[in-house]
């Protein structure tokens, strides 16, 4: 058979994916958490292909030269696998969004009521990591959307095990349609480029991955009438303030940095100009003697303040260290200097608190925490899509299966709601 091109592959699992969307929509509550629940059993049962398929993933990435960080973000075990199944089981026992919900009377006897209805279709592109396979696999589930799965190439042998032994066959078993997720199984930029140009089929694609490529594919989804929900960079920030108690600092320093290669890592650490004698030293000192080692990259800095190191491969363990005036002016650096995705402000003192989460204009905010809780299942017990940092209005931070819906308004005699039937998202 002829190989099929990255536009037609991209096509073809779209149309398929629209197709099966009513049999996500027609679904009871029951039969979808079903389908999580089955995911959970099948990671247990395909553990072997699975792990087998991501280790030749791996171990082509490695000979290609991909980084430690990165590598990291590629590499699934037997324990990441568990913690899949764990929030999977998590997002099953959620409440699911009602789908109707009373808004106002109206003069005449009648009522307003706000509908959620799925998209129909939602695609997705996301960098190497394969974990994301059964994260967006499963919000799609959960919010009743059909969808097409892209992933970079290094992980595309670790998706496809993913999507035939966990996604597609856990789908089946309780009686939905296996093919309402799809994968593309054709690699390569042209797979991303065609999945954003497809507005009949996919009106809306989640992108994820790194910030150059992401925003091209952004602006390449806007000429095609496609909406995005876009994480196209990352980098948290923690600003020490003279008040910070210097252990809890230094806790919260190595909690931010347990995972290099993650987005909501600690990026950039500014200090505060009155400590920055006292505390620096001992900071380089506590970064090198971890390990991995992190590079502390201090002033004169011959990069972008908020250069991103997770997407730097072989310079991932670098933290950008820099001086700030006070809280507002490290609020300021943040805002204007980072992606926004997150901050952290270490202090005892209330007040330069508040100066900084008040002018922080980012997804996330901290006080005395590790910006490493942006994440979804962390911060709102339920997996994501990725992490928005949209400056507009919409769904922002973590976004998760009840952002993933449309808005129908609904009018209709108050008498007369009861004979509408049970809210479809129960049962």
């Amino acid at each position: 058979m002829e190989q099929q091109t990255a536009a037609e592959a991209v096509a073809s699992a779209a149309g398929r994916a629209r197709a099966a969307a009513g049999s996500l929509a027609a679904a009871s509550g029951a039969t979808i958490d079903g389908a999580l629940l089955a995911m959970v059993r099948l990671l247990d049962e395909a553990e072997r292909p699975v792990l087998a398929a991501n280790e030749q993933d791996v171990a082509r990435a490695r000979d290609g030269g991909m980084g430690e960080g990165l590598l990291d973000r590629l590499r699934l075990s037997p324990e990441r696998l568990v913690e899949m199944g764990r929030q999977l089981v998590v997002l099953a026992q959620t409440p699911p969004e009602p789908a109707r919900r009373h808004v106002r009377d109206l003069p005449g006897d009648l009522v307003v009521q706000e509908w959620r209805r799925p998209v129909g279709a939602i695609g997705a592109n996301f960098e190497a990591r394969p974990n994301v396979v059964i994260d967006i696999a499963s919000q799609l589930v959960k919010s009743r959307n059909a969808g097409v799965l892209r992933t970079g190439s290094a992980a595309l042998g670790s998706a496809v095990a993913l999507v035939d032994h966990v996604v597609g066959p856990a789908l089946a078993e309780v009686g939905l349609d296996p093919d309402a997720v799809q994968l593309v199984r054709v690699p390569g930029r042209e797979s991303a480029e065609a999945l954003v140009q497809q507005p009949s089929l996919l009106p809306l694609v989640i992108l994820r991955g790194s910030g150059e490529s992401t925003r091209s594919l952004a602006e390449r989804a806007a000429l095609s009438g496609v909406r995005t929900l876009a994480h196209a960079d990352g980098g948290a920030v923690m600003y020490l303030h003279p008040s910070a108690d210097r252990a809890l600092a230094a806790d919260l320093i190595d909690r931010s940095l347990d995972r290099l290669g993650v987005c909501n890592r600690l990026n950039l650490l500014l200090v505060d100009e009155a400590i920055w004698d006292e505390v620096v030293p001992g900071v380089v000192d506590r970064l090198a003697a971890r390990q991995p080692k992190v590079a502390a990259s201090l002033p004169p800095h011959d990069h972008a303040i908020g250069y991103e190191w997770a997407l730097a491969s072989g310079n991932e363990a670098t933290v950008t260290v820099a001086r700030a005036a006070g809280p507002q002016d490290a609020a300021r650096i943040a805002n204007q200097e980072t992606s926004g995705l997150a901050a952290t402000v270490v202090a005892e003192d209330p007040g330069a608190a508040t100066a900084f989460l008040g002018a922080y204009a980012g997804t996330g905010g901290f006080w005395n925490a590790t910006s490493r809780l942006l994440d979804g299942f962390k911060l709102l017990a339920v997996p994501e899509t990725g992490i928005n940092i949209d400056r507009v209005p919409g769904p922002r931070g973590p976004v998760t299966f009840r952002d993933l819906y449309l808005r129908q308004y609904v009018v209709l005699p108050a008498g007369r709601t009861a004979q509408l039937g049970p809210d479809p998202s129960a049962g």
